[in-house]
């Protein structure tokens, strides 16, 4: 079992409804997995604002997304950011 917390940031803070929420799931994962399970719960809005973001997985960028995810992990969730 993986217990891990997903934090949101900016524009999937928004789509979440939530700073930050605590995520188990059975078995070994995925960020993958994880993405899946946050997707079922918050819906559209969510997913498509994952389909841009990038992720930190324990402050270590990820971009293959069947990294697998440990127990106690931090997944963070980061979408584009305007600004200058």
């Amino acid at each position: 079992m993986a217990r891990l917390t997903v934090r949101y940031f900016a524009g999937a803070r928004a789509a979440a409804g939530r700073p930050e929420e605590p995520v188990e799931l059975a078995g070994e994962t995925t960020v993958a997995g994880v993405l899946d399970a946050v997707r079922a719960r918050h819906g559209e809005g969510l997913a498509r604002v994952l389909t841009s973001s990038s992720f930190l997985l324990d402050g270590v960028a990820v971009r293959d997304r069947g990294v697998a995810v440990l127990d106690g992990s931090l997944l963070d969730v980061l979408p584009p950011f305007a600004g200058g």
